[in-house]
Order: structure tokens, then sequence, then C-alpha cells
């Protein structure tokens, strides 16, 4: 129709495909139902031939009021001639657009949904105004200035005269106007600028525009080349501007691929300048604002009113406008979205910079804030409160608030980081605890206080059962005068009945066995008996009852075995276990000697049938056995009993093996007193022994070329000064080197046998040799140009018997400095192991013993916790690497203070060891933490680096401090428990005067 023309029905009206159309100057559709413009349809108004002459006739081109009936339309929906649409669809549910709906100006009015289609549009572009308010200009030899209308219109270039595009013009919030154009008066050529497109009404909004297709009013770009009367060329027009897109809706929904657009022309050639973008606006209705973000607008595909593009030096119009009604608290921009996270808007509008950043003060570390839709934070902790009450799992209910959003107050809501975290603090659990007492240092004061309570307890609980019990040294027969306290086995020589006066009478010579005693280098005895006893055994039976005798001392696979295990995972054990092999050992041993072998190397009648001519003892450390030979007294050569009773020089071998476990020490047994009694005093003699034994607790295998140099000064200062004055002397020296280098220590006594005849004692001291511990392969006894060498022989004693046919050698300040030695690998623990000398102030000791184990069990117990909430792998890791010795220590420390008797030295060295074994798991803590540490902060930088405003960190630093303190509180402890070791093992601290006269006087 070349009229207006109106189509009323109550169904539907569809328009299939292509050749179905409808067309008219204005047309009004109404009271359908549904409308559908199938693919290759058209709904248009104005017809083709009359649009441009009907807009020239149009006065909304130069009217800059907003016409009402386009803002409040009228309700009838009848055909009215006199109103500003050419396309009204109004009072229909549903509409679907696969064709073409095109039209200068288009109204869809009181309707639901509108839904354009993949291929359908709805088109207002190049329909609008080829003049208008925002006209370009055009001069008559120059390129024409682009239309104005959202942006203003691009300047025209043409040979160096320009002309100026069109104004802005209309309201961004509520537009309304069609676009401009620009033209040619002379040639009649001209750009039309877009038309205006409504959808909805304030009264009337639409429910869902859905748009897989496109909506456009855009501005028409001119291609064509303006001539003058000569057929030279003259510049281009410029484009003409974007038209308007105003919707009333409640939601919306671009697709991927679709487009919706008021974009500006483009400048023709040689020098058009390009037209300005329209104006889109999107006037929201029924913002939801509650709880809960509902979305109103999905934007998937193009949105645009952009400027057009210039041709040669033809300038770009500007951009228009793409603007949206005020969103309310919470929300901000054209589509009404919620704050960025970290941010909150309590006031009306859409521009970004109202949603003003949280305050990071109020962050706990470890948190992130998280949306609230229009509540502040008060509100989360309610609720939190009300789920906690339901038992609701936190972990649920985080991720419940993370489909939350649109903060409308300062105190902006969080969460914790992981739901490890506690809220509203984000602490551990530890941290709550701390954090109870009121913080760091208050907890500190609080658990010293708590700890120095305990401690104080315990001790008076370990007075009390002292008090109470008899002590062992006062109803024990057997007594050991430096290593009382040590729960070793003793000599069968110090067995309470035995004849003691007889044995010491009938004693030829005391036979060490060779070897550490350990797994793998048991005791064995050497083959060929000493010259002592040569005289008294049958060689061959001798050399049989070593085989016999090394058979018995080894140990069995299985033993070995039991110990490799127990070191892996538990050091301690593996050292008692090692311990209580060895005492089975020697009860093997004895048992052997004593009432299996029938003592056939002998050559006594007597001794063979009494089986006493052969007794079996070791050191109380059991790291040194020995066997016993003694007269049977039927012997047929009575010199020969008048010979073997020569019995020095006399090698006597300390004890132990340099460790902390088991240090050097000289073993005196009764015999040994006896012996030395025909010369010395037993008083003398025991002072002796108890001096250098304070000593030798100093010297470690590992170091002993620096640590076994006081011993021999002492020995030269203190000992042998003495000694001369009574016709003995001691030296020194290493014996019975093993193939695998182990060698043991002891010292040589050698008496002058003329001083009691002669009262003569002579100033130099022979000099029993000067072979190096590394030359140890040459037997001290088998060389006669050493015996020759020897400076002074004033105790008329021959080489062979120098050191009563053990081999070895001396060690002076010559020898000591090539004294091979194994090294330790494993030096820093010695630091917390080692034998000093003691202190007194038993009770104090022992106090702070307490105080120490205490704090060390507390904070053992604080790191489980921190470490179990790291992960059970950690705590795993922290608690069983290696297994016990991280809880043990505790146990075995109450085992020491609370022994009692000979026992109590022995099980206070158990407990430093696992003290000193706990270190690892400390150790074990220490890499773990800071491979954890160092995960975090890759996490920490990940999340700043993608949220830097609302994240404040970890704050996870601090975990290296529990097993720092902890070190600090081992070594502490391991100190304090050596000097009670030193203060149980040496009474007297007269031993360690440095004054030789103080050191005797008894």
């Amino acid at each position: 129709s070349n009229a207006a023309l109106g189509v009323y029905g109550q169904g539907l009206l569809n328009l299939s495909g292509p050749g179905d159309g409808i067309k008219a100057r204005q047309l009004f559709l109404s009271l359908f139902y549904n409308i559908e413009v199938g693919p290759g349809s058209v709904v248009q108004a104005p017809l083709d031939e009359d649009v441009r002459s009907s807009l020239d006739a149009l006065s909304i081109c130069e009217s800059k009021t907003c016409p009402s009936e386009l803002i409040a339309p009228p309700d009838d929906c009848h055909v009215n001639s006199s109103l500003s649409f050419t396309i009204q669809i109004c009072r229909v549910e549903d509409i679907t657009v696969g064709g073409i709906v095109k039209g200068s100006i288009i109204h869809i009015h009181r309707a639901r949904t509108v839904t354009v289609t993949d291929g359908g549009a709805i088109s207002a572009s190049e329909l609008g105004c080829k003049a208008g308010i925002g006209r370009g200009t055009f001069l008559k030899y120059g390129a024409g200035g682009g239309a104005g209308h959202g942006g203003q219109g691009g300047i025209g270039i043409y040979n160096g005269m320009t002309s100026e595009g069109g104004q802005r013009y209309g309201s961004a919030y509520l537009p309304c106007e069609l676009g401009s154009g620009t033209g040619s008066p002379e040639s009649g050529d001209d750009s039309a600028g877009g038309g205006l497109i409504v959808i909805g009404s304030m009264k009337w909004p639409l429910a869902r525009l859905l748009i897989y297709g496109s909506v456009s009013s855009d501005g028409e770009s001119n291609r064509d080349t303006i001539g003058n009367s000569s057929g030279s060329f003259k510049g281009g027009i410029g484009g003409g501007s974007g038209g308007t897109i105003l919707f009333f809706l409640q939601g919306l929904l671009v697709e991927k691929n679709s487009s919706l657009s008021a974009s500006g022309g483009k400048g023709g050639i040689h020098g058009g300048g390009g037209g300005g973008g329209g104006r889109i606006h999107f006037h929201w209705s029924n913002i939801a604002t509650g709880d809960e973000f509902v979305q109103i607008a999905s934007i998937n595909g193009t949105v645009a009113s952009s400027g057009g593009s210039g041709n040669d030096d033809g300038h770009f119009g500007e951009d228009g406008t793409i603007t949206g009604k005020e969103c309310p608290v919470g929300l901000y921009g054209t589509f009404c979205t919620e704050c960025p996270v970290g941010t909150y808007k309590n006031v009306a509008g859409s521009n970004s910079s109202l949603c003003t950043p949280c305050s990071l003060n109020a962050l706990p570390n470890r948190a992130d804030f998280i949306y609230v839709r229009g509540r502040s934070s008060d509100l989360r902790y309610l609720v939190l409160f009300m789920f906690k009450l339901l038992d609701f799992a936190w972990k649920k209910l985080s991720i419940n608030f993370d489909l939350l959003g649109g903060v409308t107050q300062p105190s902006c809501p969080y969460k914790c980081i992981s739901a490890k975290y506690k809220m509203p603090n984000c602490y551990t659990p530890l941290e709550e605890v701390i954090y109870t007492f009121g913080g760091p240092w208050s907890f500190a004061v609080f658990l010293f206080f708590a700890i120095i309570l305990l401690a104080l307890i315990l001790s008076a609980v370990r007075v009390k059962i002292g008090e109470s019990e008899v002590t062992y040294r006062a109803t024990s027969a057997i007594h050991n005068d430096a290593y009382a306290s040590s729960p070793f086995l003793l000599s069968l020589a110090e067995v309470p009945g035995a004849s003691r006066a007889e044995e010491t009478q009938s004693h030829v010579h005391r036979m060490y066995f060779m070897g550490p005693n350990t797994f793998r280098e048991p005791w064995h005895l050497p083959y060929s008996p000493p010259e002592s006893i040569i005289g008294i055994v049958y060689e061959d039976a001798f050399n049989r009852f070593i085989d016999e005798i090394n058979l018995v001392a080894a140990f069995e696979w299985w033993e070995g075995s039991v110990h490799s295990i127990l070191a892996v995972l538990a050091y301690p054990c593996a050292w008692s276990w090692k311990q209580w092999r060895r005492r089975k050992k020697i009860h093997r041993l004895q048992e052997y000697v004593k009432s299996e072998y029938d003592h056939s190397c002998l050559r006594s009648c007597r001794s063979r049938a009494l089986y006493k001519g052969l007794k079996v003892g070791s050191t109380p450390d059991l790291m040194v056995a020995y066997i016993d030979f003694f007269l049977g007294g039927d012997e047929k050569r009575l010199d020969v009993a008048a010979t073997i009773q020569k019995r020095f020089p006399m090698c006597l071998i300390f004890g132990g093996e340099g460790s902390y476990m088991s240090p050097y020490h000289l073993h005196s047994d009764t015999l040994l007193s006896n012996l030395l009694g025909q010369y010395v005093s037993t008083a003398i003699w025991n002072r002796l022994v108890a001096g250098l034994n304070t000593q030798l607790r100093s010297v470690k295998q590992g170091s002993i070329r620096s640590t076994l140099g006081p011993v021999v000064s002492w020995i030269k200062s203190h000992g042998n000064p003495q000694l001369e004055r009574h016709g003995v002397r001691v030296e020194l020296g290493w014996f019975q080197a093993t193939a695998s280098g182990y060698y043991q220590l002891g010292i040589v006594v050698a008496v002058n046998e003329n001083f009691y005849k002669s009262h003569h004692h002579h100033e130099h001291a022979p000099d029993f040799g000067d072979r190096s511990r590394k030359n140890f392969a040459v037997p001290l006894l088998g060389s006669k140009q050493a015996i020759q060498d020897q400076p002074c022989t004033s105790y008329g004693v021959s080489r062979k018997r120098l050191t009563g046919g053990v081999t070895g050698g001396v060690i002076n300040e010559e020898t000591l400095k090539s004294l091979d030695y194994k090294r330790d690998y494993l030096f820093p623990l010695s630091l917390l192991l080692r034998n000093c000398r003691p202190i007194g102030y038993a009770e104090t000791l022992q106090l702070l013993i307490c105080i120490v184990l205490v704090g060390d069990f507390t904070i053992t117990l604080l790191m489980l916790v921190q470490y179990y909430w790291i992960s059970v792998g950690a705590f795993l890791a922290v608690l069983l690497i290696p297994p016990l010795a991280l809880l043990s220590p505790f146990l075995a420390g109450l085992n020491a203070l609370f022994s009692r008797g000979p026992k109590r030295s022995s099980v206070t060295r158990i407990f430093t060891l696992w003290n000193t074994t706990s270190v690892i798991n400390i150790i074990v803590a220490i890499v773990y933490g800071a491979m954890y540490s160092g995960l975090s902060s890759l996490t920490v930088s990940s999340a700043q680096a993608s949220n830097t405003k609302s994240f404040k960190g970890r704050d996870d630093d601090g975990w290296w401090i529990l097993p720092v303190v902890l070190f600090v509180v081992k070594s502490l402890q391991a100190g304090l428990v050596n000097w009670h070791i030193a203060n149980l093992e040496i009474q007297d601290h007269s031993l360690f005067s440095p004054d030789p006269d103080r050191f005797w006087t008894m």
C-alpha cells in the first residue's frame, strides 16, 4: 500500500518465505498472538520509492524534542497517520524475525518477547534523515564532512580544503532522534543517517529480546564520486550518522556472531569524512535487588555505535554512545553487572568509578573478598552461624557464597582462601588457640608459666619417689669406683665369695679379646699363646680352644640384620639391642668356659679337673672382654711358677670406644688392685684410675689426635710423678690392631723390681718405643734393634715382656700425631652429644631438665598440630621419619629422671640419644615446611596477579618458628643432660684439679 496500512488479527501472522511481504507508507500490525517473519520475507515501511520523499516531509528530523508517542505510545494501536511511526507492531505476544523488518521508525509495543533468528534482521539503517540537526557540511570544490549524532562527524579533507563534520545532538540516556545525513546541493547526491528503533515502552517493557541475527540503525556509507562541468573530480561527501536504538526491556541476549549496531557510515572517496556514531540505550526494568544476583544481559556478540571511517585524508567520525539505565546499589555498567570483587557500591548509577575498593585493613590474611548481593558482611556471619547450628558443612556454604555478589556496604564480606582456615579470622587451629590467649606473646607467657608449674610438680614427685627408695649402692656388694652407675657385667674376679687373695697369687696372665664386639667384627682371640702362659698350656690344644671360643664369640646373622633395621627405624633401640646381645654373648662365653669347655689346653691336672684355670670377664660397657689364666698349684716345674708370677710390664686395655655412649675408661677390678697393691697402695691406684677416667671421658675417636693429647700430658704431670715414688710407671699405648683398622687403647704398667732393694729411683723413664700407629703391622715385640735402641733399661725388664705379650705401641707427643682415626661424618650431632665436666648444682640442674623436658613435649605437640593442619602427609612425615623419635624423648626423659641406682647414668644416656635422634624429625619438618612455603608463594603470586585488588596473602611465613624453637630447646636439653650425666658419674670435682699436689690430697 502507498498509504497507511493497518493489519489486525487474533491468531498467527506468518510470512513463511521468499515472496511473502507487507509494504506500506505506514504499517500497523496489532492484536496477533504471534508474528513470524520467515527467511526471505519482508515487512517494510515506507515503500522503496517513497523513502526519501517521505523523510523530507518528516518534521522530526529538525525537532529537538522527543515525540511523546515514542516514550508513552497510545494503548489502542489504531492506525494514526499523524504519528511519527513508519512501522508499529503493537499488542503481539511473541515476535520472531527470520526475514527482514525494515523501516525508518520502527516501534514494537506491548510485546512479550522478540526473537531475531540467525539470518533475520530488524533494520533502520540508511533510512534516517538526509539532512537533520547534525548534517555534515559540503564545500563546492572540496570533500564533505560526516554527519553527527551521538558522536561528531568526521572532517572531510580534499585538496587542502576541510569541511567540518556535523554536531552532536540528543540525549545519551533517553535518545529518540533519527540519524542525520549529508550531501551536495549541486549534484543532489547525499548520505542518509540511520533510522530509529524503539522496542518496548516505560509502561510496557519487553520481557526478553533474543538476538541471533542483527538489529541495526547504521548511517549510510557513500561510494559515489562527485564531478564538475569539465569532467574533473571533486571530493566525496561524508557518511551519514548512526541512528537510535532504544530498548525498554527486562532481559537481553546477544548471541555469538550476532550484532546490535548504530554505527556511522563511511565517507565517500577523495576525502569524505566518516559519520558519527549513533545512540543505543537500554532502559532496564525490574532489576533484581534480592540476595541472589540475576543476570539481565548476556552479551556474546557485537554491540557497537562506532564512528564511520574517513576516506583518504578524511577523518573518522566519533563513536556514539551505549548507555543503560542507572543501576541500583551493588551493580554498575550499561548492563548492570556486579561490581568487581573487592569493591562496593552504595549509590545508584552506572559509572564504574562508583564501585569503591574495599579496605584491605579489615581483610584478614589468607582471605579473599566474595560477592554478597545487596548485603553487608554482618548478614553473612549471621547466615554462617545459622548454618553451623544446623551442622551444615562450611565447605558447602563457601561454595554457595561464590554465587552471590554486589556488595553495598564498605564492610565487604570475605571468605578464607581454603576450607582449612577458620572464619572469621582465617586462622589455623593452632593460631585459634594462640589468639584465644590474646596473641603470640600472651600465649608464650601463659605457656611458659604453665610449663614451669608442670615441671615443679614433676620435680616434686621425682624427689618424693627418690626419698622412698633405698639407694642401690648401699646394698650392693659389687662396687665400681669410677663407673658404679653403669649397669654392666663385672669380672668374675669380683663375684662375692671368691677367694680373691688366692686368685691374686695364682693369676698368671690376662689375655684380651680383639675387635670392637660388633655384629660385623665380633670378639676374637689371637692364635699362639703369649710367652707368659707358654709354660702352663699345650700349644696345640690352646689353638683348638681359640677356634672354639672364637666361634662362640661370633654373632648370628639375624642379630646383625635386626640391628641394621633398628638403626634405620630407631637408633636408640638399635643401641639397646646391641648392648643386650653383647650381654648375652658375654654370658655365653662365661658359661662355655665355666661349664662346657674341658680346659684341656692347661697343663695342670688340678685346673682341668676343677675347671678353675680359665675365667672370662669384661669391662662394664661390654666393649672389652678378657680371659684370666690361673695356676693350678700342681705344676711340675716350680721354676716355671716362680717365673710366670713376674707379670710386669702389664697391659691394661681401656673399655669403651671413644663415643658418647661408650667413652674410654680404665676398669680396675679387685684382682688388678691386689696385683698392684704389692707396689702401690690401693688408695693411690684407685685415685689414679679415677683421675685417668675423668680425662678419658672427653676423648673422641673421631678427633682422637686432639683429644688424647691432654691425657698424655695428664699422665706425665699427675700420674707418673706420684707412681715413680713407688717404683711404678705407666705409659699410654695402642694395642691389638685388627685388619679393619680398629685398635684398642690402654696403658702399660711397668714395675722396677729393684726399687725395693736399692730404694733408688731413676729420673729417666723408659722409652717404650716411638713407632706410630700407622706402622702397627710391625709388632712391638719383634724387633731386637728396638730393644737395643732403648735409652734406659733401669726397670730391669726385657723388651719381649714390655707390653705383656700384646702387640701395640706407645703413645706420646710424637707418635700421637700419626695415630689413625675414623672420620666423624655426623660431627654436627657431636655438638649435642659430648661428655663434659660436672658443674654441681644437681637439684637445680634436674629441675631445669624437668622444665625443658615439659617444654620440649609441649612444643612438639604444637608443631604436630601445625603440620597436621598443613596435610596429613606432612604430619605423618614429621612423626614417622624416623619412627618414634619425636615423642619418645619425653618418655625416655621421665624414665631417666625417675630411675635410681646404677642404671641411672646409662638410662640418661639413652634419653639423650633419643633426644638427638629426634633432631632428624625436626630437619624433616623444616624441609617439608620449606617446600610448602615455596608452593604457597607460587599460589599467592598467581592469585595476586589475577586479582590484586581483593587478595591480601596467606601470611604463612612463620611456619619455621616452632621447628626452630624446638631445635633450640632440644639443644639446651642436651647440654643440661650432659652436665647431669657428668654429675652422676663424677662426684669428686677435685679429680679435675690442674695442681698435682691438690689432686693427690686425699
